[in-house]
This record gives C-alpha cells, structure tokens and sequence, in this order.
C-alpha cells in the first residue's frame, strides 16, 4: 500500500483522537490519573507493559529484511507470519470499543483513508491503514516488494492480481496495447479476527484493491517501502473484465479455473488520496539501526 501525504496528529494526555470525515481513530493507553495524597512527595506510577508483540515483530523485520533486490526465504515468510497471526488490535493501541470501529455507517462524501506509520526505514516499514465503511485503497502494485497484510479490525472486500505467464498473454492478443492481461488471485471477504497474507515482487497477489465493508484496521510490513527514487514508485490500475476485449476467445486457462482480467495503468486515483496521522500507540526499541 502506498504512504501517501506526510503525517499530522495532536497529543493528549490519555490518548490520541483524530477526526476522519466526522469519525474518530483513537488509540487506548495504559495510562491512568494519579491523585497525589497529601504530605506524600513521590507519586509512584506504574510503567506500561512492553509492547512484547510488536517489539517482536519489529525484532524480526530487522532480522529478516535485506533490503532492496531480496526476498525472505520461506522460512523468514513463516516466522513473520506466525508473529502477525497472532498479533491482537491492543498490541498497536487499537480496540473495537473506540468510535471510528463503532459507526457503521459510511461517512458523508468520498471515504477518506487514513494512515500512521509505526516505524519506517530502508530496509522495511510499518505502517497501520484505517478505512471508514465504504473507504477504497484502488488497485496498485507493489514494486520489487514483499508485503505482509494483517486485519486487525473490520471487514473488507480485497481483489488481487498477478500479471499473467507470457504465454497466457500471447493467446490473448485482441486487447489494446495499453493494456496487459494479469490473473485474479484473490477476489472475496476478509473478516477480523483473521491470519495474515503475504506477496511476493511477482506472485501472491503483489497488485490489490481493498473496499471496507465495515470500519477496518490492516497492518501492513513492507519491505522494502516505496522509494522512488530508488524504482519502486506506486502505479495504479483500472480493471475490465476479459470478456470485455477478448472477441469471443476462450478465456486462457480456464480448463486450470484460473480467470483473468485486463489491466490499464492510470494516474493517481483522486480516491488515492490518504490522510497521515500521528503514531501513537506502543511504542519499539530500536536497539540498533535497521
């Protein structure tokens, strides 16, 4: 997914709330008010647990991330999505009781996206994505990149694509040349609670949509992030099913139940356009540079 415009917020003492379009993503804090008893100098206040899920998540995309050119061999791919498995929504200060998850119904106009960035270097980044009922992160690509996605909260429709083998886009020659042939990987529901998912530079799905069906929060580790200045740019895609230019032709490889759909590179959606927010939920140690 794409970092987009940089990121604003406020802090407050107990938690942070940020308006999106008339709702609220908040964070939950540990925090609590303590009253100073008369004659008594020293307040003792009790320390916030570690954020042991994420420091750990965060440990491990230290460790396995290489930067640009490499992709985690399957055994890296396992362990992070063991730890994202399990990660919960308190584990990056989020909570199905705060009221951006509360409302159901979609907000007046065009659903903003938000976004904070939990932590970001060369090698990887992370970043949290909140989308109002009927909010859209149009379909785009991920360049040269492994992405790890976690649903934290909600429910959301995600549509995803690889570009079609050589040889599937030969048999299909009738289309404009502006556009190219990509195969569906994914086309369904998501709900919370749920296991992660992964893409790869060139399979799994590495071009993707997301719809909310309802609020939703998704964690996303990219590595390496969008640089570019480095070639790894966000391109956007529009969609035409392939009956839409095929002339009749048997869909190919549709004896593998395999369906396909022409994809038209276009510039930036204005629904592309996110607002960044503060990070202020459990914080990482970063011990060393990553």
């Amino acid at each position: 997914m794409r970092i987009g415009a940089g990121m604003v917020g406020q802090h407050h003492s107990h938690g942070s709330n940020i308006n999106n379009g008339g709702h609220k993503v908040g964070y939950i804090t540990n925090t609590k008010v303590i009253k100073k008893k008369r004659y008594i100098r020293r307040v003792k206040r009790r320390v916030p647990p570690l954020p042991i899920a994420l420091q750990e998540l965060f440990d491990a995309c230290r460790d396995i991330f290489k930067g640009p050119g490499t992709v985690p061999p399957p055994e890296d791919v396992q362990r992070l999505s063991r730890i994202l498995d399990n990660m919960k929504p308190e584990d990056v200060g989020l909570s199905e009781e705060l009221q951006f998850f509360k409302t159901k119904n979609g907000v007046k106009g065009v659903p903003r996206v938000t976004y904070t960035t939990i932590c970001k270097c060369d090698n990887f980044s992370l970043c949290i994505f909140f989308l109002p009922s009927g909010g859209v992160i149009p379909l785009h690509n991920h360049p040269g990149m492994t992405v790890f996605n976690k649903l934290l909260l909600g429910s959301m429709h995600i549509k995803s694509y690889d570009w079609a083998d050589p040889i599937d886009s030969s048999n299909a020659s009738s289309a404009p040349s502006h556009l190219r042939l990509a195969n569906v990987k994914a086309d369904g529901i998501l709900t919370a609670p749920c296991n992660s998912s992964v893409l790869y530079p060139t399979t799994g799905g590495n071009i993707h949509a997301f719809t909310a069906r309802t609020p939703s929060a998704i964690l996303d580790v990219i590595g390496p992030p969008y640089s570019k200045e480095d070639g790894r740019d966000c391109s956007y895609y529009k969609e035409f099913p392939y009956s839409a230019f095929s002339s009749g032709e048997t869909c190919p490889g549709i004896e593998d139940g395999k369906s396909y759909g022409w994809l038209e590179e276009i510039d930036m959606p204005e629904n592309s356009q996110m607002d960044g927010i503060e990070y202020l939920g459990p914080q990482v140690m970063e011990t060393s540079s990553c």
